[in-house]
């Protein structure tokens, strides 16, 4: 029993030095992100823009979510919605706010019953087919924006090297309680960290789902959306694709404001699981070592083990430690990026969210099955999603 206490410890103490490397670089990296070599951009440049808006269905907050889009602060842009059908709620509701606005071109369209299992990219294609710009921004509709989001957006492409742009989020717990609060943490401290870490060591090499803007030619040059019909990670592929052609994916300092639309317990957890579940199937190697990133799950470890074998400084410092450095993390991401007005909502919930992340990573080795708009799907090799239902 004693051995086994001894290398709980060990594996405990070890998970903290690896968890304490990644928070350390986590923090070079939002000193470097705080303070960017920005290139300057003509004031003259203002392209045309085509907004692609995805619906299905009238979720919570959607009537003040769209009004931020027909309220930018910009010379010429357009909004392309798109339901799978006219009758969609979702859709209605744009329509209802377009009338409001109606200085703000505006397209409706319905792509049917899809014929590939990720829905969202069959609207994606049908909308940049009617989009009359050349600068298409991909936002999913549970995210709301300030009027200099489209400004802030499409200034990078002033570089005709950048293919694609996308952006840090704000997880907002839109209909508040305290799992909506802890997946909102997750949101904007483990996500924007991972983020961070990875445009620091590699640059960007993937997108991020509530905000992707690509040039069009750069997207003919992968093929348009379809080619991403089968995959659930639709957004990681399309920067990868981006940048394989030898386009530079641009990281925004813009950031935007994603809501959580999950209140309950359960949806959730089952929305948490979906995400790591499609996390290690489009990056499996990365989403392996994501376990050594974990800080308290080690830390309650090694406090477990070392207060067992009497060593109760050990067991206090290890758990002390591993609390503490993440509070440390989602401070500096929280304030110094993120920009969010309550900050101390993300520093007391975060270590929370990190012990739960430790199940969430195991559980996605568990099974292949994911939950999405009410469907069943099976995961694949590199995420391809096999319907169940069908």
């Amino acid at each position: 029993m004693e051995k086994l206490l001894h290398l709980a410890l060990g594996v405990g103490l070890f998970g903290l030095l690896t968890s304490t490397v990644y928070t350390a670089m986590a923090l070079i990296a939002v000193i470097r992100f705080r303070r960017p070599i920005q290139p300057r951009v003509p004031a003259c440049f203002a392209p045309a823009v085509s907004l692609l808006k995805p619906l299905h269905g009238a979720e919570p907050g959607l009537e003040a979510h769209l009004s931020t889009f027909f309220e930018q602060d910009y010379s010429e842009y357009e909004i392309l919605f798109c339901a799978r059908q006219a009758d969609d709620a979702g859709l209605q509701m744009a329509r209802q706010v377009s009338a409001r606005y109606p200085h703000v071109p505006v397209q409706f369209l319905t792509s049917g019953e899809p014929h590939v299992p990720n829905a969202k990219i069959l609207s994606l294609e049908l909308m940049a087919q009617a989009a009359r710009y050349d600068i298409l921004i991909i936002s999913d509709s549970d995210v709301r924006v300030r009027r200099d989001y489209v400004r802030e957006v499409v200034a990078p492409f002033a570089d005709d090297r950048v293919g694609a742009v996308t952006c840090l989020y704000r997880g907002v717990a839109g209909q508040g309680g305290l799992w909506s609060r802890i997946e909102a943490s997750a949101m904007s401290i483990e996500m924007g960290a991972g983020v961070l870490v990875a445009e620091m060591l590699e640059g960007m090499k993937f997108a991020l789902g509530p905000t992707m803007a690509i040039k069009r030619s750069c997207l003919q040059e992968i093929g348009g959306f379809l080619p991403m019909g089968d995959y659930c990670a639709d957004d990681f592929l399309l920067g990868n694709r981006v940048a394989a052609r030898g386009h530079t994916v641009v990281l925004s300092h813009h950031v935007i404001d994603h809501v959580v639309l999950h209140a309950a317990f359960w949806p959730s957890m089952q929305h948490q699981a979906r995400w790591m579940k499609s996390t290690r199937f489009s990056r499996p190697k990365g989403h392996f070592g994501t376990a050594l990133t974990f800080s308290v799950p080690f830390g309650l470890l090694a406090a477990v083990a070392a207060f067992a074998l009497h060593r109760p400084g050990i067991a206090l410092g290890a758990l002390l430690w591993s609390i503490g450095s993440r509070m440390l993390l989602a401070l500096a991401v929280s304030k110094s990026v993120l920009q969010e007005k309550s900050p101390w909502q993300s520093v007391l919930l975060y270590p929370i969210r990190d012990l739960l992340a430790i199940f969430f990573w195991m559980a996605s080795y568990g099974s292949r099955k994911i939950l999405w708009r009410s469907e069943t799907y099976l995961l694949e090799a590199g995420g391809r999603m096999r319907s169940m239902d069908s």
